[in-house]
C-alpha cells in the first residue's frame, strides 16, 4: 500500500491506496490560518506536524501500516518556512495568499532576469519576495536563515531529516530556472540568498529520502520507507487526475481556483500572468491560471448569510441567465490575469429584487468569470483545452459546473465518486518512487458524467462577462 499526505491551507489530508490504486483509508485534520495584520497569512509549522500525527493515528487504526511501501507528499505552494542552522523554525511560515511583500515582488519583477529565467511574473505570494521583505523588516531573522523550505518540504524534514524540494513546488519560488529545472544562482544572489540555503532538488517521482528510524518505530511504519519528491498541490492533483499529457486539463474549485493544463514542453508567457511551472514528472511542464478566491468567496458569503456554502449552492435550481448583480471575487487581490494585490471584491448592481439566491448566483458567476479570464490568458499562449476535469470541493455543485461549462464554452468532466485530488496524486507518486514506475500508471479516473455548455444561455453569459470586465476595470481605480 502507499500513503499520500496533502498539506493544505485549511487542513491536512492523508490517503492510503493499494497497488491497484484503490482507496483503502483516508483521514483529515483541520488547520487554522493566522492573520495578525492586514494582508498577512501565516501558519505555525508545528501545527503541520501535529496535524500529520493526528491523520496518521487515524489511518493506522484503519489500515495495516506494515504493508505501506512508499509515501508521497503534496502541499500548498509558495510558503516561506525559515530555519536556522539547527533546523529551528525562526518565525511563522508566510503563506501563498500573504500579500505583505507586494512592493518587494514589484522590485524583483522589474529585474528582467526573473521573468527570463523563471518564465513567470514575480507574484507577491511567491517565496523570494517574502525573503526580501524579511531582509527589510525582520533583518535579525533574515540573517539567521540557514534553509528555506516550502510547507510540504518541512513535513519531509520531519519524516526524513533531509532538506529536499521537488521541481513543481520549487517553480513557485522565483528562484528556479524552470526550463533547466535547477536553482538559479543569479536570482538567488539578487535576493541576497545562496544555493546553500536552498534544499536539494529531485523530481516528484524520485526518492527524496527515507523515513527516520525513530519515527518509523513511533508511527508503526516500516523502516527505510522511501519518501517520494511529491508535488505542489496543483501538480499533485494533476497526477491524481491523470492530467500529465499535452491537451489534458482540469479546473479546481478549492480555496483558490485553478485552470491547469499539462504541457510536453516549456513555453513560458509571463506577460499573460499565466504560471508556467515544472510538472511533478520529469520532462513535463504545466501552465496555470490562478485566482485567489474560489470556494473562499462562497464561504465568505456564507458567513455573511449565516448559512453554509454547500447549503447556499444546493438551494439553487437549474442554471439561470446571470442577473443584474455582478460580484468581483477579489477578496485578497488577484493573480491571473491581473497581478493586482490592491484590487478588492465588490457586489455591483444590487437592487430590491436581489435575494439570497440571486446573491449566491452572483458569487458563483463572479468566480466563473474570473476563471474565464484565466481561460483567455491560457488561450493567448496557444493553450486551449478541449475539456476540463472538475476537481475540488466546489465541484460538488452541479450549478457551478454548468455555469463554468457555459461561460468557458468547454465541456466539464465529473469523475465518479472518490477523491482523485492532491493526496491521491501524492500516493501515486509514492508508488512510483517505491516501484520505479512511470507515467504509464497515471490514468484518468472513471467519469460519472459530462456537463456540456448550455447553448440557450451562452449569449447571456457572454454579455454578463462583458459587464464583469467593465466592472473589474472600474474597480481597479477605486481600490
Amino acid at each position: 500500500m502507499y500513503l499520500g499526505l496533502d498539506l493544505g491551507t485549511s487542513g491536512l489530508k492523508g490517503v492510503i491506496v493499494d497497488d491497484a490504486q484503490c482507496l483503502v483509508a483516508e483521514a483529515t485534520a483541520p488547520l487554522q490560518v493566522s492573520r495578525p495584520h492586514t494582508g498577512w497569512s501565516e501558519q505555525n509549522p508545528q501545527d503541520w506536524i501535529d496535524a500529520a500525527k493526528a491523520v496518521l493515528g487515524v489511518l493506522r487504526s484503519k489500515a495495516d501500516f506494515k504493508r505501506i511501501a512508499g509515501i508521497g507528499l503534496s502541499g500548498q505552494m509558495h510558503g516561506a518556512t525559515l530555519l536556522d542552522a539547527a533546523d529551528t523554525v525562526l518565525r511563522p511560515s508566510i503563506l501563498w495568499n500573504d500579500t505583505r511583500a507586494s512592493s518587494e515582488a514589484a522590485d524583483l519583477d522589474a529585474d528582467p532576469r526573473f521573468r527570463e529565467i523563471t518564465g513567470n511574473i514575480v507574484f507577491a505570494g511567491f517565496t523570494a519576495p517574502k525573503l526580501v521583505w524579511a531582509s527589510r523588516h525582520e533583518p535579525e531573522t533574515f540573517y539567521r536563515v540557514a534553509k528555506v523550505l516550502l510547507p510540504k518540504d518541512y513535513l519531509r524534514l520531519w519524516l526524513t531529516g533531509e532538506h529536499v524540494a521537488e521541481m513543481s513546488d520549487a517553480a513557485g519560488t522565483s528562484w528556479l530556472d524552470t526550463g533547466a529545472r535547477n536553482w538559479s544562482d543569479a536570482l538567488l544572489d539578487a535576493t541576497e540568498m545562496t544555493r546553500a540555503q536552498m534544499p536539494r532538488l529531485v523530481e516528484g517521482s524520485e526518492i527524496s529520502g527515507y523515513l527516520r528510524a525513530s519515527l518509523s518505530d513511533e508511527l508503526g511504519l516500516p523502516r527505510n520507507l522511501p519518501i517520494a519528491g511529491g508535488g505542489g498541490d496543483n501538480a499533485a492533483t494533476a497526477i491524481g487526475m491523470g492530467v500529465v499529457r499535452a491537451g489534458d486539463a482540469f479546473v479546481s474549485l478549492g480555496t483558490s481556483g485553478v485552470l491547469f493544463a499539462a504541457c510536453d514542453s516549456y513555453a513560458p508567457a509571463p506577460q499573460t500572468a499565466v504560471h508556467t511551472f515544472a510538472h511533478a514528472l520529469a520532462g513535463c511542464w504545466h501552465q496555470m491560471g490562478v485566482i485567489l478566491a474560489a470556494t473562499d468567496a462562497l464561504n465568505w458569503f456564507g458567513r455573511l448569510a449565516e448559512q453554509s456554502a454547500s447549503a447556499l449552492a444546493e438551494a439553487l435550481g437549474p442554471l439561470q441567465a446571470p442577473g443584474k448583480t455582478c460580484f468581483l471575487p477579489y477578496l485578497g487581490g488577484e493573480r491571473t490575469p491581473l497581478n493586482d494585490t490592491a484590487i478588492r471584491g465588490a457586489f455591483v448592481g444590487l437592487e430590491h429584487a436581489t435575494d439570497k439566491e440571486a446573491a449566491t448566483r452572483a458569487v458563483l458567476e463572479g468566480v466563473t468569470f474570473a476563471l474565464r479570464d484565466c481561460r483567455d490568458a491560457l488561450a493567448a499562449t496557444g493553450t486551449e483545452p478541449g475539456s476540463l476535469i472538475a476537481s475540488g470541493g466546489g465541484a460538488r455543485s452541479a450549478y457551478w459546473l454548468e455555469a463554468i461549462a457555459t461561460a468557458l464554452n468547454t465541456p466539464v468532466l465529473v469523475p465518479q465518486s472518490g477523491d482523485f485530488g492532491a493526496a491521491f496524486g501524492a500516493a501515486r507518486l509514492g508508488l512510483m518512487a517505491a516501484t520505479g514506475a512511470g507515467a504509464e500508471l497515471v490514468g484518468k479516473p472513471p467519469m460519472e458524467r459530462e456537463i456540456h455548455p448550455n447553448p440557450a444561455l451562452s449569449a447571456a453569459f457572454d454579455e454578463a462577462f462583458d459587464h464583469f470586465k467593465a466592472t473589474q476595470a472600474a474597480m481597479r481605480g477605486l481600490t
